[in-house]
């Protein structure tokens, strides 16, 4: 049984120029600061790129230091307007999700906040390890909340109060499969997180969440062969059947795909966006046969 799938489906193109979506916003500006989670690879280093394609400043955030390096080295590569910084830290501590905080409101005015970093592990309820689920309960609920409390009175502290915090959920912040329960909840709980900043935000601060389907990153492409383990079958089957087998659209977004909603999410043209939740998953949930 083979390792990986014989195409390229799930291999994710480098984020280029052309790529970005560019909006007009008062707001876009390297003044403003962008916090990225997971900003090392997938949707985080191409949601950092496409903040500051947009011209803002980005505090790229992620425990993977290599990872960082290679996304400013990306950010130089499609020359973007804007700055992208990094910050090593450790989501599941306290004092370097401060720091993080710390170190972008030292760069600017923070405005704006992109809860993108996750964890995959692939076991059932009956046998899955507490303390992966409790790394992942930190990395993936706990640090947004945390981040939320912190970044909420620095959007405030601006002009005027305008910014949003966007949260990455997911199909499974719908409905559930199994092996999965860790990430599951995780994923129901930032919808919580999104609307509970919502009810609280006053108008101007603004939440929102983007619930995909497969996106191609590192954390799909690793489950593959795990989610080929634990039910039996290839990991081609896996791909075709388990992550595409109920989407209308048959290929997976790409991680631009995803940051471009962000970008649009952020913006002056999202107003009215605010609690909701971005469902862009290729008919996966809500169609049948």
């Amino acid at each position: 049984m083979s390792d990986e799938p014989n195409d390229d489906r799930v291999t994710a193109p480098e984020v280029s120029a052309a790529e970005i979506l560019r909006v007009d916003d008062d707001h876009f500006a390297p003044e403003s600061v962008c916090i990225v989670t997971g900003g090392g690879s997938g949707i985080g280093r191409a949601t950092a790129l496409a903040m500051a394609g947009n011209g803002l400043t980005v505090a790229a955030t992620d425990v993977d230091a290599e990872g960082l390096a290679g996304t400013v080295d990306r950010a130089e590569e499609v020359g973007v307007e804007g700055e992208v910084h990094t910050v090593e830290a450790d989501l599941s501590e306290d004092e370097e999700v401060e720091a993080i905080v710390e170190a972008a409101a030292e760069m600017g005015e923070v405005r704006y906040l992109a809860n993108v970093a996750g964890l995959q592990h692939i076991d059932p309820i009956d046998e899955f390890p507490m303390e992966t689920y409790d790394l992942m309960h930190r990395v993936m609920l706990r640090a947004p909340i945390y981040l939320s409390k912190l970044v909420v009175p620095h959007v405030r502290a601006t002009d005027d109060g305008v910014g949003a915090v966007g949260n990455m959920a997911s199909v499974h912040g719908h409905y559930v499969t199994h092996d999965k329960v860790a990430y599951n909840v995780a994923k129901f709980g930032i919808r919580g997180l999104t609307q509970s900043l919502a009810a609280e935000g006053g108008g101007d601060l603004r939440a929102f969440s983007l619930s995909t389907g497969y996106v191609k990153t590192p954390l799909v492409t690793n489950q593959i062969p795990d989610t080929a383990e634990q039910r039996g079958i290839s990991v081609d089957e896996v791909v075709e059947d388990v992550m595409l087998g109920q989407s209308r659209t048959k290929e997976m977004m790409d991680p631009v795909d995803v940051a471009n909603l962000f970008v649009f999410g952020f913006s002056e043209h999202a107003q009215h966006l605010n609690g909701g939740d971005l469902l862009f998953d290729g008919g996966m949930t809500l169609t049948y046969d």
